[in-house]
């Protein structure tokens, strides 16, 4: 019993001295966020949502969309997309915050977005919301959204 607590003892010392990383570490990570942010809007204006949206989405990305719907996978989101009522859709975005955890491994967004759309009548209409992102870094180095 004695040696399980000073195994414990040592343990909890040797978490106290894990390095933090440095906040100019942080700052790189959060230019490197909105960096992606502005790659995956500009994919979305110029190969399409379903694309765009299938193109930065982990494997077991969610997204939220409406009436509280849940749409589970980058595949499940790519065939969300390709529904024609988004086929003449366009969406702009903008993050106003970015939030990079401790690790540097996981980032959140927030901003404002708006979507342009064609009405039954043709009329042109503009949908206008707040957006949340979760973002993940992959193996790779580079970032997937894991919720959006």
């Amino acid at each position: 019993m004695k040696n399980i607590f000073n195994l414990f003892i040592i343990l909890l010392v040797l978490n106290g001295c894990t390095p933090k990383p440095k906040p100019e570490n942080l700052t790189y990570v959060k230019l490197q966020i909105v960096k992606t942010e502005k790659d995956f809007e500009k994919l979305v204006a110029e190969k399409g949502i379903a694309e765009g949206f299938y193109q930065y989405a982990d494997s077991n990305a969610v997204i939220m969309r409406e009436h509280d719907t849940l749409i589970i996978g980058k595949d499940n989101i790519k065939k969300y997309y390709l529904n024609p009522k988004y086929q003449n859709a366009s969406v702009t975005w903008s993050p106003d915050a970015v939030t990079v955890s401790d690790a540097g491994d996981m980032a959140s967004t927030y901003g404002k977005y708006a979507w342009t759309f064609k009405d039954a009548s043709g009329k042109e209409q503009i949908s206008k919301g707040v957006f949340h992102t979760v973002w993940k870094k992959q193996k790779d180095g580079t970032w997937k959204y894991i919720w959006d």
